[in-house]
């Protein structure tokens, strides 16, 4: 047989063919005179062993390393890590559908059901007090609860709650007002330092020990954050992420 014979009996491309040459799954067959491969009927298994693998989930390494064997050795052993391997793709997805399958059940489905419902109650209750700084910060906030697994969501709920007690929350949206107030302002202003004093003793302790600190924190967040502030609104955010890094560094000196 020719290559394109084979390959239309097998099912496949002359280029599929050729590829599986190139990678070693498929040895070269013998050559005529005229340099043309010359492929048997043990060809044509291979290749078709090579199809039904392929179409099973192996990968093209592990289909070499399959077919290297005659003994049947790897070959065994290629398709138990492919079973153990689709019984984990299998548990993942039965996982996703059952939380997906508990989203559709609520009857107040919206955006913040896909977090815990510990932490859309504590972000809900935080608000923003209409304040426009308010807004940003309850965006940060719930991208920080979004970010977190379910167990790092409740622990988040449980640090925020706090703050949603009566004279906590009154006095966020205080700060929140004196902030709005700083949207116009520059850099030099002297509001700047006492609302930033005020704001790090707003926040909770262990909330502010939570805040990414050292050469390898990642503070991509921070610098998208005061990309939408002004340039006095992002002095206080600057020295307030200073105040409370600093205290986290001594804690955890501590």
């Amino acid at each position: 047989m020719r290559i394109g014979e084979l390959a239309a009996l097998v099912g496949v491309s002359t280029r599929t063919v050729r590829y599986y040459h190139h990678l070693g799954i498929l040895p070269e067959p013998e050559r005529l005179p005229n340099g043309y491969r010359e492929y048997r009927l043990r060809d044509a298994v291979r290749l078709a062993r090579v199809r039904h693998l392929a179409g099973l989930g192996l990968s093209l390494e592990e289909l070499r390393d399959a077919l290297a064997d005659d003994r049947g050795v790897d070959f065994r052993e290629a398709l138990q890590e492919l079973d153990a391997d689709l019984a984990r793709q299998q548990e993942a997805i039965a996982a996703r559908r059952a939380r997906l399958a508990a989203l559709l059940a609520q009857p107040g489905l919206s955006p913040e059901s896909m977090m815990s419902p510990d932490a859309a109650a504590v972000l809900r209750d935080l608000g923003g007090g209409g304040s426009a700084f308010g807004a940003l910060d309850h965006e940060l906030l719930t991208l920080a609860t979004m970010l977190s697994d379910e167990e790092g969501q409740a622990g988040l709920a449980e640090l925020m709650r706090p703050m949603t007690e009566p004279a906590a929350l009154a006095a966020g949206h205080e700060l929140y007002r004196r902030l709005d107030e700083l949207a116009d302002a520059q850099a030099g202003d002297e509001r700047i330092g006492p609302l930033a004093a005020d704001m790090a003793a707003h926040i909770p302790d262990e909330l502010a020990g939570m805040v990414p600190s050292g050469p390898g924190a990642d503070l991509s967040w921070m610098e998208t954050m005061l990309g939408e502030l002004s340039p006095a609104q992002a002095e206080v955010l600057r020295l307030l992420f200073t105040e409370l890094t600093e205290t986290g560094s001594k804690e955890g000196a501590g």
